[in-house]
């Protein structure tokens, strides 16, 4: 999207320099990156990542601090999940765009999905910074949004993480962790924050305290670097030693409650030019005629589950009468490609990755992006083409 800078990176892009990119990758991250990283980085001019940044802090200021909204939203977290102690804001945030053409021939952000959990602030700054490194690019190019460089926003990172508590009493819990391909970045926070990544299924419970075992002993847990995905633990039928529901003594590093707050729920009730048309399903007696202008998307699923396109009666059927309050349908928004690549234009979806820090201000910290040329954006949805994938956004 800065011209210059993508004619001079196609021209001097070679096989050998991306290989050796993700070797180095791999070396750094300490395990194999399991999902496709993009060729290229994305060159994004400043005042576009600018208006992003600024309109995703619009949007969530319509949903946190809201009262209303906040009533509302009691609604979207599963009884079973209801965490108590709930920070009056989410810790992480992330909020999701793709790019239109605008009347006037500009480009223009809509909003895709937003989300109040945290997303790969480890692995993407070494993301950002290897593609520079391995492409010899300028060193002016920036990573870091808010003023923040390598140093500050390590500091930033892992005073959010540990919240003034010994690394060691510090877990990031998920589920079946070495299974997972966020896995690299699990690694690359205890090497930023020094804290452990803890299998929820190994977590201990004594009283109201929450220990996980390492080297033959039990640490206590003091707080929770949560990236557990709930819909995970229900498919996979886990048994845990605690209960969610539970006043443990225990503090939450992006407490679980906002996965469900500040998420696709959240979307019909937003108002802003960015945003899309949409409504919860059971509230629509009738699917528009022009079907294939829409997506009808469950409000729970991960990494894109279960969205599908131009939606049919029999679709809809499908669903019980129950169940249509956990879905959306909403406009598609046709993306523009935008970066051009040897193999064609390409789409860009771009994450502006927040963190909110107790007494502290909603600041945007950096940008992920994905690159894709298919009708699903994800690593996953275009895993056999070239030139797609995941990737990060760089700035002059």
């Amino acid at each position: 999207m800065i011209p210059e800078l993508r004619r001079h990176f196609n021209a001097n892009f070679t096989t050998r320099k991306y290989q050796r990119f993700l070797g180095r990758m791999d070396d750094l991250s300490g395990a194999p990156v399991k999902f496709r990283i993009c060729e290229t980085p994305c060159f994004l001019p400043t005042p576009l990542l600018r208006k992003m940044e600024r309109f995703g802090g619009e949007l969530t200021r319509q949903l946190v601090g809201n009262r209303d909204y906040h009533a509302i939203s009691e609604g979207s977290i599963p009884a079973e999940f209801k965490v108590p102690n709930e920070d009056a804001t989410p810790l992480f945030l992330q909020v999701d765009f793709g790019l239109v053409r605008g009347a006037d021939g500009e480009l223009e952000p809509k909003l895709v999905e937003l989300q109040g959990f945290p997303s790969l602030y480890a692995y993407q700054s070494l993301l950002a910074h290897e593609y520079i490194e391995a492409y010899g690019l300028s060193n002016s190019l920036k990573v870091f949004s808010s003023g923040l460089d390598t140093a500050s926003y390590g500091r930033l990172l892992c005073d959010s993480i540990l919240g003034g508590h010994d690394p060691e009493n510090v877990a990031l819990l998920e589920i079946d962790p070495l299974e997972q391909k966020t896995l690299p970045d699990f690694l690359l926070t205890k090497q930023l924050c020094g804290i452990e990544t803890v299998n929820i299924r190994d977590v201990k419970r004594e009283g109201m305290k929450l220990l996980y075992p390492r080297a033959g002993r039990l640490i206590p847990i003091e707080r929770i670097y949560n990236r557990t995905i709930v819909d995970e633990l229900v498919r996979k039928d886990a048994h845990l030693s605690f209960d969610f529901r539970d006043e443990l003594d225990v503090e939450w590093a992006g407490h679980p409650n906002w996965y469900f707050r500040v998420s696709k729920f959240s979307i019909p009730y937003l108002r802003h030019a960015c945003v899309p048309r949409t409504q919860f399903l059971d509230q629509i007696e009738q699917l528009p005629a022009d079907r294939e202008n829409y997506l009808l998307k469950p409000l729970y699923s991960f990494a894109g589950a279960g969205i599908t396109f131009a939606p049919t009666d029999a679709d809809l059927a499908a669903i019980p009468a129950a169940r249509r309050n956990d879905y959306i349908l909403q406009e598609r928004m046709s993306f523009e490609p935008v970066i051009e690549t040897p193999h064609g234009a390409t789409q860009a979806e771009i994450r502006i990755m927040y963190i909110w820090p107790p007494h502290g201000e909603l600041t945007p910290v950096m940008s992920l992006v994905r690159m894709g040329r298919g009708k699903m954006m994800g690593v996953d949805h275009n895993r056999d083409l070239e030139w797609v994938g995941a990737s990060a956004g760089l700035t002059v």
